[in-house]
């Protein structure tokens, strides 16, 4: 079973479950975690759900899309070398995610 760990830029730490497949946005969406505001339901189409990920944890995700990387470019938080959007981190397996979300999202 995938697990998240979200960290909020005040520094409050949520630990959340997940079911394979799940994105980490969805997973923080259904547990209504703050933070996290997913304007698009993750489709892509916005930077709502922008996260910055552990950097040990960037090897075990897929590649970031060409089309992420855009989308990236209008977060409101400038964004990281570790920055992802939540909704396109699907996980599988037992792994365990960290991130760290913006102060900011809109």
């Amino acid at each position: 079973m995938p697990k998240v760990t979200y960290t909020s830029a005040a520094g409050d730490v949520s630990v959340l479950d997940g079911n394979a497949g799940d994105s980490v946005m969805e997973i923080a969406v259904r547990n209504g975690l703050p933070g996290i505001v997913a304007d698009c339901g993750g489709s892509l189409a916005c930077s709502t759900c922008h996260v910055f990920v552990r950097e040990e944890d960037l090897e075990v995700l897929e590649p970031m899309s060409d089309l992420e990387d855009e989308m990236l470019d209008g977060t409101t938080e400038e964004r990281r070398y570790n920055s992802r959007l939540s909704c396109q981190l699907k996980l599988e397996g037992d792994v365990h995610v960290y991130v760290e979300t913006p102060e900011s999202q809109v």
